[in-house]
């Protein structure tokens, strides 16, 4: 017995996201992103904590070397914007034949999305990755995405794109991380001490907001009907495709990784950064594309799939790659 919970002690992590995803099947309502526990905000400030912690504890050596990593953001955002629309190019035929239209265009407007950033930051952070290099590529590549993937949708789809208001999307994104990235920058002289000395609890509060999120987005899941508005059959079909897909990636960027020589650092980050696609962004930028199609629903479920998948599959991995960065570098067996 004691062996039995020593194990779940040291695995708390991954038994916080079982339990996370069993809470958000019996209380959808309650952890929604507008519900009554409003985990929209609460979630959205434990992302602005998490990147204040980051601006603290990254040295402006750091942040310098993650912008002038060419390599790593060449791989990262070649993996998002090309390796995932030539997975439609290959295969899109295919989804148009054996689904429904607009789910089919729904994997599309999946594959042609930038990544995210708060998830992307935060499970760098927890695998021990490149922490400087992702928060830059997750930025840029919401920024390209504004860009790209309406032009993406339009070449593959024939929709009529529609203007997307970059300052809005470029001050949403200041907001969200670059601002308490800069405060834990000025405040890093007063506070790094501080940080350092309670290292045990500040390093875990990225996995805290992970949880949060995990249960936000399966609470969403839940209440908007994407498990019981479809049969059986397409609901899994669709998972396994989300499931495979991002397999399939995450195994090609970590072969791809070693083969460039890539440091297990920069692995991480670009495994995070290449593989995630963004919700948070997704659902409002696919109501400018596509404005009022009745058909949006189904559109969107894909992305409504892919996104509480992810999440939970690189929460795992995140795990795998800090037991492997503690076994290569021991020193930093003490900072989780």
């Amino acid at each position: 017995m004691n062996n039995f919970l020593e194990k779940i002690k040291k695995e708390w992590f991954l038994v916080g996201m079982l339990i996370a995803i069993g809470l958000a099947t019996l209380t959808p309502n309650l952890g929604r992103s507008d519900g009554v526990l409003h985990l929209g905000d609460i979630t959205s400030i434990g992302v602005a904590i998490v990147f204040f912690l980051h601006g603290l504890g990254l040295s402006p050596q750091a942040i310098k070397a993650g912008v002038s990593n060419w390599r790593l953001h060449i791989f990262i955002q070649l993996a998002t914007f090309a390796i995932y629309p030539l997975i439609w190019l290959i295969f899109g035929s295919t989804f148009l034949a054996y689904m429904p239209v607009a789910l089919a265009f729904g994997f599309c407007y999946l594959f042609v999305l930038p990544s995210t950033i708060s998830s992307s930051v935060a499970m760098t952070s927890v695998g021990k990755g490149n922490v400087p290099g992702a928060i830059f590529n997750a930025s840029l590549s919401s920024i390209l995405g504004v860009f790209i993937t309406p032009l993406l949708i339009q070449l593959f789809m024939g929709f009529e794109g529609a203007e997307l208001d970059l300052m809005a999307s470029v001050f949403a994104i200041a907001k969200l991380l670059l601002l308490p990235m800069i405060a834990g920058q000025l405040l890093r002289p007063y506070l790094l001490e501080f940080s350092q000395k309670h290292k045990s609890i500040v390093n875990k509060i990225d996995k805290y907001v992970i949880l949060l999120i995990v249960y936000s987005a399966f609470c969403d899941s839940v209440a908007n009907g994407i498990w019981a508005s479809f049969s059986i059959s397409l609901l899994l079909t669709s998972i396994i495709i989300c499931l495979v897909c991002l397999l399939f990636v995450v195994h090609l960027l970590q072969w791809s990784a070693r083969c460039f020589g890539f440091q297990l650092a920069d692995e991480v980050a670009a495994v995070f950064c290449g593989t995630k696609k963004t919700l948070a962004t997704g659902v409002p930028m696919a109501k400018v594309i596509f404005g009022a199609d009745p058909r949006l629903g189904m559109i969107l479920l894909p992305i409504m799939l892919y996104h509480p998948i992810q999440i939970f599959y690189c929460a795992v991995l995140a795990s795998r790659y800090a037991k492997l960065a503690e076994t290569l570098h021991p020193e930093e067996k003490n900072k989780g």
